[in-house]
């Protein structure tokens, strides 16, 4: 009779942020975690497994970003069965990962529940094809509806749900970020900013892009470049701030 594997305990836990960039934004989730799984066998983590008769890495992943969207703000956690130097680790694992999936930092998880601390998402779309007065015509136009029913597409069908709940901020930026292409001699490009509650439904950049289609008409004229820049709790003012800062404290 087979008989499940114990593990080593669990000692230490760290958590990630991490970013997709550049071409690596059209990986998948299960792309990226095989390549992480890689890297932790490269670099010599010692992670631990599950128990039972087919163990796994202890790794959790929170919030993942649809693909062909690129983000700044990714997290996940790692289950330790030896005590290490979060950095270090950090570092050696960065290099193991392909250029483009990079670690951005890393902190001893120190409390619970911190899934539930990514309450909203800060969003960035680069609109090509389309002018500031169209764009923040059509955020007026979004902003003044209580209710605005999007469709999407799913392996179960389409699915119709409201937009606008989960919308808690949505502006143009007025400053481009660095290494946002914008148009030069071509058509005009804007870039919305956008803070966008976590939750369920889940109320993705593609579909903020379907609302202000349907109260606005607006329609850009290339693929947006959607880029998650934050991602965490909302203070009292309505921005998202850094969820790993009970963890430093």
């Amino acid at each position: 009779m087979d008989v499940p594997h114990q593990q080593a305990p669990v000692v230490q836990r760290l958590r990630f942020k991490y970013a997709k960039r550049g071409r690596l934004r059209f990986t998948s989730h299960r792309d990226f975690s095989r390549a992480f799984e890689r890297a932790l066998r490269r670099a010599q983590v010692p992670i631990a497994f599950s128990s039972g008769f087919s163990p796994h890495p202890r790794v959790s992943y929170a919030n993942a970003t649809p693909t062909g969207v690129s983000s700044e703000a990714e997290y996940l956690e790692i289950a330790l069965n030896e005590v290490g130097n979060p950095e270090e680790i950090r570092a050696n694992l960065d290099a193991a990962l392909p250029i483009g999936l990079d670690l951005i930092e890393v902190v001893e998880a120190k409390t619970p529940d911190f899934a539930l601390r990514l309450e909203a998402s800060l969003w960035q779309l680069v609109l090509v094809g389309i002018d500031q007065d169209a764009a923040e015509g059509a955020i007026r136009a979004l902003l003044v509806e209580s209710e605005v029913i999007v469709e999407r597409k799913t392996k179960d069908g389409n699915r119709r749900f409201d937009a606008r709940g989960a919308i808690s901020g949505l502006w143009v930026s007025k400053n481009g970020a660095e290494n946002v292409p914008i148009a030069g001699d071509g058509p005009p490009s804007v870039i919305l900013k956008a803070v966008v509650r976590n939750g369920s439904p889940s109320v993705r950049p593609d579909d903020l892009l379907a609302a202000l289609r349907v109260v606005a008409g607006l329609a850009p004229t290339s693929p947006t470049l959607v880029t998650r820049l934050a991602q965490g709790p909302l203070n009292a003012s309505g921005n998202v701030v850094d969820p790993f800062d009970p963890d430093r404290q």
